[in-house]
């Protein structure tokens, strides 16, 4: 007789005395392995081009979720919304399409659409999570960051949340086998999808022109939110611009610059410091109760008994590092605002290098961004710091004792440039030692996520509270060495920060678009009263002087002004001493 095979099922049954739960084991462990079995002999063949079109659906629908949340917003939700989404949806789709098909051939589809899945989803994870926007400062930002700030970025969250969007697409992407085509066939067929994908963005975009134009116009930032494009498109043009850059000599700036008659007469050499604060925004500065605005904790205790000069109402010239430290220590500034002539061009150090003065950049961030260029530079060393530091990291009193060194020459003038890690998040409680764990609870987790937003505002305002310790022990040291020099300090933070509110959170936001909380910044001035006798400053008018509304744009004619350095760049409209001195 026939053999008679049993069904399937009876197959897997395991044998009728074993236990409940080792059956279910085994039926599980069945299960994945048919599973597996069939997903690593699943190898479909598709076209390039319809490989192609299903990527460009899945960047479309899948990684552009905050761009679609801008857009609706922007538009509105009324009942063309769903139309309105779809066009626009499908000139994505298309536009994607129609960019990526001249480049991809059997050897380069799988490859660069890889790279370009796993772009997407970074993308998305930071723009979704933090609300960043992929322009070109952004991109520059990133491209210039160091290891240790870029390893408090990548936490668990991130890794999980990343590989969740991307690794379906990868699977897919990699069981994909290409058919091939005769190569005049293949050009055929290839010339044939592009005239299509131009044919379906030009009708798509065309069904609503009026509308998508006129958000274009008036939300540029919008297109920095789609996703691969956007970062693809900026990172183009930030190599673009530095290799420019780097291929054109730097325009000397105040190279007419000489010491005024304050120095003729001068019996102390000057040690003039100037502090550039890192994220700290002026809604929590301290200082700044009654002046408009109400800190929900008093984070500046020691600065206040120092009698600094405080400056309530700063703008900074941007919403992130790689764009304001450049912008504040340039002639340019915010008003005229011009990323390569900024870069292209010696900043307020080097005219004070053409005036005789000896100028000292000591950094404890990612750098000086190309202000520091031609100058001495130099870093806290761990090794020297071990009370102060962590691996890469230290703590900012750590600019503090390595600038001593410096200051054993009583003979020579030195202006001092402290660049401050400060509130550089999102680790903030990495930023203060833990007797500054003043305000509790506290957000001890780079993932953002896993605090309560007061979690995060106490941690944040840790940090600013153990700046103002760091401030206020240089105060202190040059109000020592007042008999061997003429001393001041002046403070300001590069940009601030978002702490939750409308959703937002850390910095970096195109700056027209840009919240309060990320435009504006401390400031603090303090002269000693040599320093303010031999440059004839009335510390009564300059706290007047104080309250008007001030910008970084300020920074570089003041410090002219403070230091006495004659030049036909400094400007005296901007120079906040000039109405206070005699």
């Amino acid at each position: 007789m026939p053999e008679r095979h049993q069904p399937l099922v009876s197959s897997l049954t395991a044998p009728s005395g074993t236990p409940t739960g080792a059956k279910t084991r085994a039926y599980g462990v069945s299960a994945f392995s048919s599973v597996w079995t069939a997903a690593t002999r699943w190898r479909p063949e598709v076209s390039i081009e319809g490989l192609l079109l299903g990527i460009s659906l899945y960047f479309s629908l899948a990684c552009n979720r905050p761009f679609w949340h801008a857009l609706l917003a922007s538009h509105g939700s009324g009942g063309e919304a769903p139309a309105y989404a779809l066009a626009v949806g499908v000139a994505l789709t298309a536009l994607n399409f129609l960019l990526l098909a001249p480049l991809l051939n059997r050897w380069t589809a799988k490859p660069l659409l890889g790279a370009l899945i796993f772009v997407a989803a970074v993308t998305h994870y930071y723009a979704d999570h933090f609300g960043v926007y992929f322009d070109p400062s952004m991109l520059r930002n990133a491209l210039r960051t160091d290891v240790a700030e870029a390893r408090e970025l990548l936490t668990a969250g991130f890794f999980l949340q990343v590989a969740a969007l991307a690794l379906p697409a990868l699977f897919i992407l990699q069981r994909a086998r290409l058919r091939q085509r005769p190569l005049r066939r293949a050009l055929a067929i290839r010339s044939a999808s592009v005239v299509l994908a131009l044919s379906v963005t030009a009708g798509a975009l065309g069904s609503v022109f009026k509308d998508f134009s006129g958000e274009m116009r008036n939300h540029k930032e919008l297109r920095y939110l789609i996703t691969p494009a956007a970062p693809l498109w900026s990172l183009a043009r930030v190599l673009t611009r530095d290799a420019h850059a780097a291929s054109v000599p730097r325009r000397p700036v105040g190279a007419d610059a000489r010491l005024g008659a304050s120095w003729a007469a001068a019996k102390k050499p000057v040690l003039f410091v100037i502090v550039v604060g890192e994220t700290a925004r002026a809604a929590n500065w301290g200082l700044n109760r009654g002046a408009g605005q109400s800190p929900a904790h008093d984070t500046t205790p020691e600065l206040a008994e120092r009698q600094v000069v405080n400056f309530p109402d700063v703008t900074s010239c941007g919403t992130n590092t790689e764009v304001s430290v450049p912008c504040m220590f340039s002639v340019q500034g915010r008003r005229h605002y011009d990323e390569d002539a900024i870069h292209s061009s010696e900043s307020l150090l080097d005219t004070l290098r053409h005036a005789g003065l000896r100028v000292v950049w000591i950094d404890n961030q990612s750098g000086c961004k190309g202000v520091c260029a031609g100058v001495e530079s130099m870093r806290p060393e761990p090794a020297s710091l071990p009370e102060l530091c962590q691996g890469e990291r230290c703590l900012d009193a750590a600019l503090l004792e390595s600038s001593r060194s410096l200051l054993r020459d009583a003979d020579g003038n030195l202006v001092l440039v402290l660049h401050q890690l400060g509130n550089h998040g999102p680790a903030y409680f990495r930023r203060y030692p833990d007797a500054f764990r003043r305000f509790m609870p506290t957000c001890d987790d780079e993932d953002l996520s896993q605090c309560s937003r007061e979690q995060i505002a106490n941690s944040y305002d840790n940090a600013l509270l153990y700046t103002d310790h760091v401030l206020a022990r240089t105060i202190d040291l040059l109000q020592e060495l007042t008999p061997r020099y003429d001393t001041a300090l002046l403070y300001v933070s590069d940009h601030g920060e978002s702490l939750g509110e409308k959703g937002l959170y850390l910095h970096g936001l195109p700056y027209s678009i840009a919240p309060a909380e990320q435009t504006r910044v401390p400031m603090v001035m303090w002269l000693s009263s040599g320093f303010a006798a031999r440059n004839r400053v009335a510390p009564v008018c300059l706290r007047a002087q104080a309250t008007r509304p001030t910008s970084h744009d300020n920074l570089f004619h003041t410090v002219l002004g403070l230091l006495d350095v004659n030049t036909s760049v400094h400007d005296q409209t901007l120079d906040l001493t000039a109405p206070c001195r005699s």
